[in-house]
Formats: C-alpha cells, sequence, structure tokens
C-alpha cells in the first residue's frame, strides 16, 4: 500500500511517500480502497503539530475519503462493493486518507449515488457538513437575510456560498483576487468583494441598503474578523470557523455589547462525539440538496495522489481555490 507519511512535525514537503504493509482490518472498522481522498488546509496543521488534534507519529494525514468497501463486518451495513465516502482519522500507519487503502468506523462511512463521482464524494463531507452546521445550527441563517462569506473561493467558503443561497440568503463573498472573485461569481454569490482593493465594510453596508450583515462566516480570522465588525447587523451573528490566516483576534466585549451582535464558535468534529444525531441529520439534508442541483462540490483540482506534498503546500499556502482532491488513479 502507497501512503503519505508523517514522521516528524513539519510542513507539507516534511512527508514522505512510502510502499507500507497493509494492516489487517481493525474489529469493527471497513476496510475502504480509496479512489480520492479531499484535501483541507487542517491537515497542514495536524502536520506541523498546530491543530487541537495531535495524532503521535508516525501517522497518515487525511480526514475524508471516497472509494469502494472491500472489507466489512456483518452487521456494519456494509458490504463489498459499496461505493462510498467516509471520514478518517489519523491514527499510526493503518488511518488517514492520503493512502490506497484507508479505514472507517461505520457510523462515520456512508453510501454514495452511483451518478456522484468519487472525486465530488471526496470534497462534499468536511466542508459541507461544517457549512450547515455553522449556518443553520450555530447562526440560524433565515431566509433574506445577508450572509458574508470570507475566503468565498476556498474548499470551506465556496461550501458556505453554495449553502447560503440554497437556504435563501443573499451571499457576499469576500476574496483575495480577481480570479478568485470569478469563481465566487460562478458559484452564485450575488455580490463578490475583491478585499485588497475594495472597502470591504462600507462596500457591504451600500449593497444592503446600511443594514449590514446578519450573519458571518469566518474562517479567516484576523483582519478578516475585525472587518467584519464593522459591517455586522444588528442582532448579527459572527461564526468563528478557523484561523487561515495564521491570526487569532480578540473579540472586544465592549464592542459585542454595544452593537449587539453575537461570536458564535463552530467546532464542528465536537457534534461527531457529542450529537452524531445531528450528524446523521445533516448528512440526509445535505444528499437531499445534492440530488436537488442546489450545492455541488468545486473541485478545482485533481492531483495524483503521489503528488500529495505538492497539493497539500498549494492549499496550505492559499493558492488554490475550491477543493483539491487526492485520486490514486489518474
Amino acid at each position: 500500500m502507497r501512503a503519505w507519511v508523517v514522521r516528524q512535525n513539519g510542513a507539507p514537503d516534511s512527508m514522505t511517500f512510502e510502499e507500507l504493509p497493509e494492516h489487517p482490518t481493525p474489529p469493527g472498522m471497513v476496510r475502504i480502497a480509496v479512489e480520492a481522498a479531499g484535501v483541507n488546509f487542517f491537515d497542514s496543521l495536524l502536520l506541523a503539530g498546530t491543530y487541537q488534534e495531535k495524532p503521535e507519529l508516525p501517522f497518515i494525514p487525511g480526514s475524508e475519503v471516497a472509494g469502494t468497501v472491500v472489507e466489512a463486518e456483518p452487521g456494519s451495513g456494509f458490504q463489498t462493493g459499496d461505493r462510498v465516502l467516509a471520514r478518517v482519522r489519523s491514527a499510526g500507519l493503518g488511518g488517514g486518507g492520503y493512502a490506497e487503502l484507508a479505514f472507517a468506523r461505520p457510523q462515520e462511512t456512508m453510501k454514495i449515488p452511483d451518478a456522484m463521482p468519487f472525486e465530488d464524494a471526496a470534497a462534499f463531507f468536511i466542508n459541507y457538513q461544517t457549512g450547515w452546521f455553522g449556518l443553520h445550527r450555530r447562526a440560524r441563517l433565515q431566509p433574506g437575510e445577508f450572509l458574508l462569506v470570507h475566503a468565498a473561493a476556498g474548499g470551506v467558503g465556496s461550501a458556505a456560498v453554495q449553502l447560503g443561497k440554497a437556504a435563501g440568503a443573499t451571499v457576499i463573498a469576500s476574496v483575495g483576487s480577481t480570479h478568485k472573485a470569478e469563481v465566487a461569481r460562478r458559484l452564485g454569490a450575488d455580490l463578490v468583494i475583491e478585499h485588497r482593493s475594495q472597502d470591504l465594510a462600507q462596500t457591504v453596508k451600500e449593497f444592503s441598503g446600511g443594514h449590514g450583515a446578519d450573519v458571518v462566516y469566518d474562517p479567516v480570522g484576523g483582519e478578516a474578523f475585525e472587518r467584519s465588525t464593522k459591517c455586522i447587523a444588528f442582532e448579527g451573528r459572527i461564526i468563528v470557523v478557523g484561523f487561515t490566516s495564521g491570526q487569532i483576534p480578540q473579540a472586544r466585549a465592549n464592542h459585542v455589547l454595544v452593537k449587539n451582535y453575537s461570536v458564535v464558535g463552530l467546532h464542528w468534529g465536537l457534534y461527531t462525539q457529542r450529537r452524531p444525531d445531528l450528524v446523521e441529520e445533516c448528512t440526509a439534508e445535505l444528499l437531499k440538496l445534492h440530488a436537488e442541483g442546489k450545492i455541488a462540490p468545486y473541485v478545482s483540482r485533481r492531483v495524483p495522489l503521489e503528488n500529495g506534498a505538492d497539493a497539500l503546500g498549494a492549499v496550505a499556502a492559499g493558492r488554490t481555490t475550491g477543493k483539491t482532491v487526492l485520486v490514486t488513479r489518474a
């Protein structure tokens, strides 16, 4: 089995691509022949040892895969040949998605329609789950509200733009370049702001008739968060998703009080531990939206597995749009 291995914490180029012996399927797990694996920004944090979770070295990175079941226990709900997507966990050299084989818990594995390509399925789980929980569970987004999405052309942001439109919101996309602006428009954003050349807060206020953004979806942090506080609406909600800028902002309680808005945290992984029933509900809703054509992963790059380090490096540096997936068969 070929896989990317992290033997010491560092940058993406510190990973090594190795031929590993095949591990037996752990009890209670589903064994999957990986066709595609999603590349996420937080994979780079996991590599560097700066993420909330810190797997013991060595480990195989990668948290979401799509492929075909090759082994499953009776009663698991799966059988050989099933087309599935799954969340996988980096735990030694028998886990992780940047590999030709992966293991997943049955409750974190789901069958996919025959019409869904493996590349789309590998890009479907984490970003859209995060978006759904952020917008619906935490922000309670309502039809007609103004939704501001930072890094709207990236993997997390592109999912939020589509989910916002599906919910009936007016979506404002914040991006960092003309190329990314074009991507955000194709995704359906009602207004696109290039924050490096435009005054984001002023533009949001003008577009909304002085109302401001009811919900801000922020995976960036730093200056993006600060700009959001200047254009948040009365009783608005800023959803803190992550800090791809590398800067963790400090919410000023006096400002929150004076403008009457909320700063709400979102750690999607906690729901898999504390409210798995909501994850199942979310999955059913997302598959329904996909079947109706209201959401569809924007997979911008399909990269051979052996080029995984370069692919992750590009995602970590913010040089990509949409979702990058690794494919085991070019």
